[in-house]
């Protein structure tokens, strides 16, 4: 029995020999070049605070989710190929849903110092002047603007963002004839 425990301890102290032999190379080539040594760490710790913050640490639904929901697609396709097995007509697929704006929090404390945007208030203003909504002109981006925005992007072919873009400018500039901003 004696032997076991001293067969144990060496291994033991086999293992501590090579961490430590492990250890004393990480360190010597830390010595060697500490900035580098340091930015690899800095840049390593600053990635791993980014992916836990994607994927952990933010709420609500993400504009390109990182899984999709594979059950969607194939109920969608099974529900239409049984109502044209039924004889019923077939129905168009339905449109993708439309992509939500956040309403202005009246208790934003950011919102409240920034203020009304005058780029979202003159766009605001030629939006309701030709017909895309009843929007009253606050310069925030609420969710009667955000509707408004889209029935012009549409109208005009233009890609849905229900955002004040640089394009979403241009054209409200080409069909006002006059500079929105």
């Amino acid at each position: 029995m004696p032997e076991r425990r001293n067969q144990g301890r060496r291994w033991n102290a086999r293992a501590v020999k090579a961490a430590a032999s492990v250890g004393f190379l990480l360190w010597a080539k830390v010595a060697q070049r500490p900035v580098d040594a340091f930015a690899v760490l800095g840049a390593g710790a600053v990635t791993l605070v980014i992916v836990v913050n994607a994927v952990f640490l933010q709420s609500g639904s993400h504009p390109a989710p990182f899984f999709a929901n594979p059950a969607s697609a194939p109920v969608a396709a099974d529900a239409r190929s049984r109502s044209a097995a039924a004889g019923a007509p077939a129905r168009p697929p339905a449109a993708a849903p439309a992509a939500q704006v956040i309403a202005v929090r009246p208790n934003d404390v950011i919102a409240q110092l920034i203020g009304p945007s005058p780029r979202i208030l003159a766009v605001q203003r030629v939006l309701s002047d030709y017909g895309y909504g009843q929007i009253t002109p606050n310069g925030m981006l609420d969710a009667a603007t955000g509707a408004a925005i889209e029935k012009f992007e549409r109208e005009h072919k233009l890609p849905v963002s229900r955002r004040v873009s640089d394009r979403l400018v241009r054209e409200l500039t080409a069909m006002a004839g006059h500079p929105v901003e």
